[in-house]
């Protein structure tokens, strides 16, 4: 199964760039680097690859609490996409507290969404979902972050966070 960028689907690449309505202005995306957290390694590669085939950078690819919090406190994360269940002892909510106390958005990908979690997180992608899924689930994110209405959202996300 190839899980790399989807001919055609530019989402990821396309979200920055200027629409024919802004006198050819180009907005920035606000998310570039990414903090993967996920203990399945599989499932962790596959979300890497897509990532970074479609032009983002990798803070970190981790799979527990402690590792996640050292990658956050060190800085250079944009945007934090974690699983709920991990190793250690420690869920996805606490990654998502701890990157929240550091003003960090934060998307996770689980098989079910927190309803308890919602002021902690933009929203959430529910497994299972095709690669396309996950960058346009990060476009509607970055679309949230930088005030403007965000694209069509895939199947299996909710958005939990309004544009401000």
């Amino acid at each position: 199964m190839f899980f790399g960028r989807i001919r055609g689907d530019d989402t990821a690449r396309d979200a920055g760039r200027a629409t024919a309505g802004d006198g050819g202005a180009v907005s920035r995306n606000a998310i570039r680097s990414v903090l993967v957290v996920e203990d399945e390694p599989l499932v962790a590669f596959d979300h890497e690859h897509i990532l970074s085939q479609a032009g983002y950078r990798i803070a970190a690819t981790v799979d527990s609490h402690a590792h996640a919090a050292r990658v956050i406190d060190a800085g250079s994360v944009d945007l934090v996409v974690t699983d709920i269940n991990l190793r250690g002892g420690r869920c996805g909510i606490e990654v998502a507290r701890h990157a929240h106390a550091r003003q960090l958005p934060v998307l996770f990908v689980t098989g079910a969404c927190p309803a308890d979690a919602r002021s902690l997180a933009v929203g959430c992608l529910a497994k299972p979902f095709a690669p396309r899924d996950l960058l346009a689930a990060i476009a509607v994110v970055d679309a949230v972050l930088a005030g403007r209405a965000p694209p069509r959202k895939p199947r299996g996300m909710k958005l939990f966070a309004e544009i401000a």
